[in-house]
């Protein structure tokens, strides 16, 4: 059985005590390195693995300046790039969401800021919540030298500052390929509100999202 499908009661203990660690991070959260200023109209792309997908996009797509988000997988190979047989953790990708954004609106160094205090926790080694294996890593997948540059400094800062009791393992990678997931696993939370796996341990997120960050929010 799939470990999304573990019991209500279970899930629901455990992700109180997950929610309540990751929104008190949220507060006074380190801002990110200053980046140099976007000229209006342009796009860029970060991809970025936190656990499920699902809570990603729905976190990320909330966000003003967001032009699209979409759920997939990276870091392996197109043959193997199934939902099933990355569910396997043997595939070598991570699940991942492709962000589309407009940088003169929201830079880069914000959307790690929503990354590392809100879409999940850093600190949890090839596993997130109730989801165990490497498919669920916590990867920066960097399109660019400055996102590398902005990505090592942050978890630099991070780190020094003591933000989290445990050292943070996201890798930060270079880019190589995306695949997108299955029709079902887009827009999950949004077409799923009321999914056991959505109420438990995405929902939270959105909410620390609307709570430390609603000038973020984009109107809907």
């Amino acid at each position: 059985m799939h470990l999304r499908q573990l019991t209500l009661a279970r899930t629901a203990i455990v992700v109180a005590l997950v929610a309540f660690g990751g929104t008190a991070h949220a507060a006074g959260f380190p801002d990110p390195p200053a980046e140099p200023a976007a000229g209006a109209g342009s796009t860029q792309t970060a991809v970025l693995a936190g656990g499920c997908f699902w809570g990603m996009e729905g976190v990320f797509e909330r966000l003003k300046g967001v032009r699209d988000v979409v759920s997939g997988y990276a870091g392996g190979n197109a043959e193997t790039a199934h939902y099933e047989m990355v569910s396997t953790g043997k595939t070598g990708h991570a699940e991942s969401v492709r962000i589309t954004y407009d940088p003169s609106q929201i830079s880069f160094g914000t959307l790690l800021k929503v990354f590392f205090s809100v879409a999940h926790d850093p600190t949890e080694l090839n596993y997130q919540g109730p989801d165990r294996g490497t498919q669920y890593r916590s990867v920066i997948f960097y399109t660019s030298d400055a996102q590398k540059k902005t990505a090592e400094s942050y978890i630099r800062t991070l780190d020094q500052a003591g933000v989290f009791s445990e050292k943070i393992v996201t890798e930060v990678v270079p880019f190589k390929s995306f695949y997108p997931a299955e029709e079902e696993h887009q827009h999950f939370m949004d077409n799923n509100p009321d999914y056991p796996y959505i109420v438990f341990w995405d929902v939270p997120k959105v909410q620390a999202l609307d709570t430390f960050y609603p000038e973020l929010i984009a109107k809907r």
